[in-house]
């Protein structure tokens, strides 16, 4: 341990911390991304054919399973 050094130790951990809080950061910033492209493909007039298709496959998803009442 005395070769590796406590300055080694300490830019290890704290390039572990930065290299997980980025990558947490970009996938979060995806995922907000395709959640905001689907809300605005709800609120359109005219609906995508992909919308209709993925709303299809939704609702035959939740028509197999039991239905829950709120």
């Amino acid at each position: 341990m005395e070769v590796f050094g406590m300055a080694g130790l300490f830019g290890l951990i704290l390039g572990f911390m930065f290299g997980v809080g980025c990558a947490a950061a970009v996938i979060y910033t995806i995922y907000m991304g395709g959640y905001r492209k689907g809300m605005e493909d709800s609120l359109r007039e005219e609906k995508s054919s992909r919308y209709i298709q993925n709303l299809e496959k939704v609702r035959s998803k939740l028509g197999d399973a039991p239905s829950s009442s709120n």
